[in-house]
């Protein structure tokens, strides 16, 4: 049988976001994990992209956020609004002005008002949705008409959580991945690759990056 396709390629299928745990992501993130995923380099290159996109002052969300959110000093923003599982790493965390315990797998819909934020980003975490499409169409409504809204990701993860159109993909793929669920969420203009895998100095994980800017 073959599989219906979009403008953007087949259609996607409810298998591809299976996750080896199924159980509640609640679960998986009880016990704070006051640590880093990826190595100093890789998290300056993140902070570098964020700082080159996102205008100082702004009010800015950080998605599935944790104890830290790579944000530089010279951003001064405003507000940070974080929204994840774990409130103790949140609490943990010296950038956020606001804390949201919210599963965006449960519920895709943010509890915030439209045209709230600057910004978005979303920082090593964009593997492990299973409603992308809807949690991205929701983070454009969130969002002021041309704000950035940026995917930064590299090739570490918790295998068992993410889900498995993400663990059988290259990283190349993975790029064409969420450039896709930019595209499908029909609210994103001026999508954007930026490369950051190769750097001066040390072996260091790669990084990438998807932006698109709300329309």
């Amino acid at each position: 049988m073959t599989m219906p396709r979009s403008p953007h390629g087949p259609t996607f299928g409810p298998e591809q976001f299976r996750r080896i745990d199924e159980f509640d992501d609640e679960i998986f993130y009880d016990g704070p994990r006051l640590t880093v995923h990826i190595d100093d380099s890789a998290l300056a290159a993140v902070s570098e992209i964020y700082g080159n996109r996102i205008r100082p002052g702004a009010a800015i969300l950080d998605l599935m956020s944790s104890w830290r959110s790579h944000l530089p000093e010279t951003l001064h923003p405003v507000q940070v609004a974080g929204l994840g599982l774990s409130r103790v790493e949140m609490e943990n965390n010296p950038a956020l002005t606001e804390i949201v315990v919210h599963n965006v797998n449960r519920e895709p819909r943010l509890p915030f008002c439209a045209l709230t934020f600057d910004a978005a980003v979303m920082t090593v975490s964009v593997q492990y949705l299973i409603h992308p499409i809807e949690t991205f169409a929701e983070i454009g409504r969130v969002l002021k008409p041309d704000a950035p809204f940026i995917v930064t990701f590299s090739n570490r993860m918790f295998p068992t959580k993410a889900v498995a159109i993400w663990v059988n993909s290259s990283e190349r793929e993975r790029v064409a991945l969420v450039e896709r669920y930019f595209d499908e969420s029909g609210v994103f203009r001026d999508v954007e690759f930026i490369d950051r895998s190769r750097r001066p100095g040390p072996p260091s994980d790669p990084i990438y990056a998807v932006l698109g800017i709300r329309e």
